[in-house]
């Protein structure tokens, strides 16, 4: 399991990388096509106090590469949904090759 994390005018959290390390090992115990994730924090000013907490993650597997983004009020939701947002994606890719083969 190879994930890489990016910050973007955050400051680096070891406590988020383990979070988001936990979410992840999920998927890369469901789908073993997956290579490497990258997972990119930033945070926006927005007038809105339920967003701004950007969490990117791009998923490199055979093929195309997932991409899920999610702006939340705090990183935690951001990793949560970007991630149910990836798991949708691989459960498409999933069903559309097995109905090729």
């Amino acid at each position: 399991m190879n994930i890489n994390f990016e910050y973007d005018d955050v400051k680096a959290s070891e406590r988020l990388e383990i979070f988001t390390g936990k979410k992840l090992s999920k998927l890369f115990d469901k789908y073993d096509t997956i290579i490497r994730a990258d997972v990119f924090f930033k945070t926006e000013n927005t007038s809105s106090p339920d967003t701004g907490m950007i969490c990117n993650i791009r998923l490199s597997i055979p093929g195309p590469r997932l991409f899920a983004e999610s702006s939340n009020g705090n990183f935690e939701a951001s990793i949560v949904k970007s991630i149910d947002d990836l798991e949708r994606q691989l459960q498409k890719r999933k069903d559309k090759l097995s109905r090729i083969k």
